[in-house]
């Protein structure tokens, strides 16, 4: 089954929420859609489930025009961030009350709403209400009742950002197994990168209401095609600063320069932008990369990782490495930046060359 928009746009009065968006999202696959708070993930959604009719342009779903068709005469399920629940019902009947409206034995409900508490550890729970219940447990009901339903279209927004840590990476590893083999149209909605790459399949980069880029998630993410896609697939934010190209080397200040990647040698002499995530950006006199110190401004310790925020040729840099190390405030610290990781980027933003 495939969900297709077709220079879908949502205006709301002089307002665009969504800029014109064609996009074409496959079952046997999650398609992400990653973008900060307010990029226009959920509303995106809401388009999609029929919640909201766009201002211009079409949505199809599985060859079908299902722009003006209301979302009760769909099969859609969708899970918000914030979980909605029935307060008079038990847990049972809450996950259970989609397959009472299809109208499906007894039997037939008992088995899939056991199977779905099994995965979303709820079976202890079956004869609560959600009141006695902690946020991460309703939460869970909320999404055991939108898996169950067996939907042809399942929006997943931000489902996972309530759960403890441990329940939402079982979860995360388990999601995309439960629906292989269903044959619905999955779409995830995330703030974070490390989530898009962990889900794999698709995923569309938004920023202020715009995709800005869709394909392999791992695709997108080694090759954003502008800068706005590169700063929306980093975390920690990327590290970004004005460069020059001066015959055969890209000159990141008077003292720090590298030889011109092969991809850049045709480009024309002049100013661009280098763009370097911070795991590339590595502490000490490592091999291999580019030597630079800068004074550090804040050092942070963040589980088995160290992050330092330093100070380079008058902008803010971050690195993020694997272990524990001290940066005194103030002090100055030696960096390696592993040139051939920068992404290169022109006056337009759009991407002129992908790491060597």
């Amino acid at each position: 089954m495939t969900l297709t928009l077709k220079n879908v746009s949502l205006r709301v009065g002089a307002s665009t929420h969504i800029h014109p968006t064609t996009l074409e999202l496959k079952s046997g696959g999650f398609n992400t859609l990653l973008g900060e708070t307010l990029a226009g993930k959920t509303t995106l959604m809401r388009l999609m489930a029929g919640l909201v009719q766009p201002s211009d342009g079409e949505v199809w779903f599985d060859g079908r025009n299902v722009t003006g068709v209301p979302v009760q005469q769909r099969r859609v399920s969708m899970v918000y961030q914030q979980f909605i629940n029935y307060p008079d019902f038990s847990v049972y009947d809450n996950i259970a009350s989609p397959l009472h409206v299809q109208r499906l034995d007894k039997a037939q409900v008992r088995s899939r709403v056991e199977r779905m508490a099994e995965l979303l550890q709820l079976t202890p729970l079956l004869g609560r209400k959600p009141g006695e219940l902690s946020g991460g447990q309703q939460q869970r009901t909320a999404l055991a009742r939108a898996l169950v339903k067996d939907a042809d279209l399942v929006l997943l927004d931000e489902p996972l950002a309530n759960l403890d840590y441990k329940l939402r990476e079982s979860l995360r590893d388990e999601l995309p197994r439960l629906f292989a083999d269903r044959g619905c149209t999955v779409v995830y909605a995330t703030t974070e990168p490390t989530e898009a790459l962990l889900l794999g399949g698709h995923v569309a980069t938004l920023r202020e209401g715009a995709v800005t880029q869709f394909g392999p998630s791992s695709a997108v993410y080694r090759e954003p095609a502008d800068l706005a896609t590169a700063r929306v697939f980093s975390d920690p934010p990327i590290n970004v600063a004005p460069a020059h190209k001066r015959s055969d080397r890209i000159e990141l200040s008077d003292v720090v320069n590298w030889p011109v990647p092969p991809s850049l040698k045709a480009l024309p002499d002049g100013p661009i932008t280098v763009a370097l995530r911070p795991y590339h950006v590595r502490p000490g006199e490592s091999e291999g990369g580019v030597k630079v110190h800068g004074r550090v401004l804040i050092s942070e310790i963040s589980g088995s990782e160290s992050v330092v925020h330093f100070e380079l040729g008058g902008l803010t840099w971050l690195s993020q490495a694997h272990g524990v190390r001290s940066h005194p405030v103030g002090d100055q610290a030696a960096f390696a930046l592993d040139v051939q990781r920068c992404l290169y980027f022109g006056a337009d933003g759009r991407r002129v060359a992908a790491p060597s």
